[in-house]
């Protein structure tokens, strides 16, 4: 099996999240390990745009900046 590591692991996702995920994947005719990993791939780029947890230098507004994204996706 070289070059081919699988590995289980468990991913939560809101469960609105989900329903469009298993959407796509019936509609694609794909496994949901399959649609997410493609997201993935096509986001990956974007996404490490975003700074670290760590790398945060802005003063403290008592807003927590992580997560916002993610929250205002979801609403």
């Amino acid at each position: 099996m070289a070059g081919t590591d699988k590995r289980k692991q468990s991913l939560y996702f809101p469960e609105s999240m989900l329903q469009e995920i298993q959407a796509e994947a019936a509609r694609q005719d794909r496994s949901l390990s399959w649609i997410v990993q493609k997201a993935w791939k096509i986001a990956r780029k974007e996404i490490m745009k975003y700074p670290s947890v760590n790398d945060y230098t802005g003063e403290d507004t008592g807003e927590d900046e992580r997560g916002r994204d993610e929250a205002e996706a979801g609403e």
